[in-house]
């Protein structure tokens, strides 16, 4: 059984030694959240594609406001009786040109180009919250690497200094001062240590995966979040802030444009139901009562059937569905923002000066306990026992520093705009 531990507790120094080596090798990108926003702003590669998107959308606006073009037509004789091609000389052959352009009537070009415009709105507030969604995602992985870096900070202080104990223990049992159960539970609790360290870096390195995506950034570099924890409550209105959500939220946005989008269709389809006039006018060189006939052509169809009665139908129909949809997303953003701001207010409590006294504290503690074992005035079963719970209470209290991040970036993300300002 000795034998056994003793090989798990080599190959895993072995791998750690290995992941340090590898990871020393590796360029470090240090850097602050503003800075790391600047760049995903700049770089992120879903957000350029749908900004493209955006501009499409504008160039349809251009197109909607263009008029239809002229048509012109001919008609000419190829041959006649005396067998000649194009034979136009002296006053003989056929020549027949139509020239006509069709107005728009009830305001359908305006119409149109409104819609068009409602378009170009939509796909701006689906940009805005493709943003706003990829932002969020930024902060919280920025949060959660730099959390899990300062875990793994407590967990390589832990392992140093059960290191250290286990060699003592290991040569004070060689020399028969010391029990081999006191040293194989030694290394049974730097085992469980190192093997959580492991997971530690495996979350590390699927969330540097994620930033680095977003970002854009070379994939050989780490990325080192600089952050400094500040706890400063903010005041916050809700009613002020559900009107700040109503007015920067691309998804409520983008519902509202659509609704306005529909409004607009069911006035334009409406307005299809009044007939187009088509205003031309002819030459005729010989077919008519007189030669060289010049004509003026007025034509429009009748509306006798067909009046678009079903389109109109429709458009009013989805319309109404469209409203109840906007009155959905209303509801939904105001639950959102209090559920953000009752969130944040319950994350504040949690980290009170005092309760951060008290861990800064417990450093101190942690090192005279270790020192005290060290001089045999507490026993092993003791000095565990506080080393799990100082484990456990550092990892609390880094835990509550991320549930406040996250609380803040929940605030920015249901109001749609910066809040309260992160990291």
């Amino acid at each position: 059984m000795l034998l056994r531990y003793f090989w798990i507790f080599a190959f895993i120094i072995s791998a750690l030694f290995v992941a340090e080596k590898a990871s020393a090798q590796t360029d470090t990108l240090r850097i602050n959240f503003q800075d790391a926003e600047k760049l995903f702003l700049t770089n992120n590669l879903q957000l350029i594609a749908q900004k493209y998107n955006v501009d499409a959308s504008q160039a349809l606006v251009k197109q909607a406001k263009l008029w239809d073009n002229p048509v012109l037509s001919t008609d000419q004789n190829i041959t006649d009786a005396n067998k000649k091609f194009f034979d136009h000389r002296n006053g003989t052959g056929q020549v027949f040109v139509q020239l006509s352009q069709v107005f728009t009537t009830a305001g359908k070009r305006g119409k149109q180009v409104q819609i068009a415009q409602d378009g170009a709105q939509i796909q701006q507030a689906q940009f805005n919250d493709l943003m706003r969604n990829l932002r969020y995602n930024l902060l919280l992985d920025f949060t959660q690497v730099n959390n899990l870096i300062e875990q793994r900070k407590v967990y390589q202080t832990e392992i140093s200094s059960s290191t250290s104990m286990v060699n003592a223990i290991d040569r004070s049992y060689q020399n028969g001062n010391n029990s081999l159960k006191d040293l194989i539970r030694l290394k049974a609790l730097l085992f469980g240590l190192q093997n959580d360290l492991v997971e530690i870096d495996r979350q590390i390195n699927d969330l540097q995966a994620e930033l680095k995506t977003l970002l854009v950034t070379d994939p050989s570099k780490f990325i080192a979040p600089q952050i400094t924890f500040n706890n400063v409550p903010t005041p916050l209105d809700v009613a002020s802030l559900i009107e700040q959500a109503k007015a920067n939220r691309g998804d409520y946005l983008s519902n509202v444009y659509q609704l306005n989008q529909n409004q607009h269709d069911l006035s334009l389809q409406k307005a299809m139901a009044v007939p187009d006039v088509t205003v031309g006018s002819s030459f005729d060189q010989h077919s008519s009562y007189a030669n060289n006939y010049v004509g003026l052509e007025i034509s429009l169809p009748l509306p006798l059937w067909n009046r678009n009665q079903g389109s109109i139908k429709n458009a009013k129909l989805t319309a109404q569905s469209q409203e109840f949809t906007v009155k959905n997303a209303e509801l939904q953003l105001n639950n959102d923002v209090y559920s953000a701001v009752n969130q944040y207010g319950l994350s504040q409590q949690l980290l009170s000066k005092q309760e951060t006294d008290f861990y800064d504290k417990y450093d101190q503690l942690y090192r005279g306990m270790s020192k005290a074992f060290q001089m045999k005035q507490i026993s092993l079963q003791e000095f565990v026992d506080f080393f799990d719970s100082y484990r456990e209470t550092k990892i609390k209290i880094l835990g509550q520093q991320l549930n406040l991040q996250k609380a803040i970036a929940d605030l920015n993300f249901a109001v749609g705009t910066t809040v309260v300002t992160p990291l």
